[in-house]
């Protein structure tokens, strides 16, 4: 797991729930791991934007983490790309979405872990894929 560069960032995760923040962790792994496979090159940046962390690539669109409602997490994406589309018209069967703004996921459930590397995959090669 990478350490935390940014402290706002870590206090962040520390406020959530045991079980969110477990979520969320292996989610911004996934994240860290897929930027250094699509460009190893290129750094990460991590902090935060409205009050979420927030995860951007050079090539590619802000990834935001955070709850959704009471229980739930959720990956955020800029809500003017068209990635939640193209997202719930691959696995609209498979994922759960918040209109054109996220993927919402049940933390208590195992991450569909396969769907979102897909999804965090273009996220961070938006521009780049365009």
């Amino acid at each position: 797991m990478d350490l935390f560069n940014d402290s706002n960032v870590k206090r962040k995760f520390d406020g959530y729930s045991a079980e969110q923040k477990t979520a969320l962790l292996e989610i911004r792994q996934l994240i860290f791991d897929i930027s250094r496979e699509v460009a190893p090159d290129e750094s990460l940046v991590e902090n935060l934007k409205w009050n979420q962390p927030s995860y951007t690539a050079k090539k590619g669109t802000p990834i935001r983490l955070d709850t959704f409602g009471d229980d739930n997490i959720a990956i955020f994406f800029h809500c003017q790309t068209h990635l939640i589309e193209q997202f719930r018209e691959m696995f609209q069967d498979e994922l759960t979405f918040s209109k054109n703004r996220a993927i919402i996921i049940d933390p208590d459930a195992p991450l569909p872990i396969e769907n979102l590397r897909i999804c965090i995959q273009m996220g961070l090669t938006y521009h780049k894929n365009k």
